[in-house]
């Protein structure tokens, strides 16, 4: 959710990627139903183990709960974002989720923005 969003409100200006510590084997499909609701849709998308390379390439690492797993990178910006996992949440609850990430994720863009530069996020959830 939160590649796909940050993609939509940055509209190129900025980059992101997402990956998680420990990566479903699929987007799980309460993401997928709240997220066609905006008009994105993640079925075909497939979850991607967290990288190093990942953490390197970012000027901002947001997190989501992934603690020690994440790696650390001297020098990085680094976000926490305590988000509740959307795994086996009602699709309401994911909604809840989605909003929030939404509204994080412009305030985020918002503030890149006013940096006037180009920058790359990658977001690690711990889902």
């Amino acid at each position: 959710m939160s590649e796909a969003l940050f993609s939509r409100a940055a509209g190129g200006r900025h980059e992101a990627r997402s990956a998680g510590t420990t990566p479903a084997d699929r987007v799980h499909p309460e993401v997928v139903e709240a997220m066609n609701e905006l008009g994105i849709d993640l079925g075909g998308r497939q979850p991607r183990k967290l990288s190093r390379a990942d953490a390197e390439w970012a000027d901002v690492v947001v997190t989501m709960g992934c603690g020690d797993e994440c790696p650390y990178i001297p020098g990085k910006r680094y976000l926490d974002w305590e988000l509740a996992d959307p795994k086996g949440q009602s699709v309401e609850a994911v909604r809840a989720t989605r909003d929030e990430i939404e509204r994080r994720v412009r305030a985020l863009v918002e503030e890149l923005d006013a940096g006037d530069e180009y920058s790359r996020v990658a977001a690690k959830p711990r889902f």
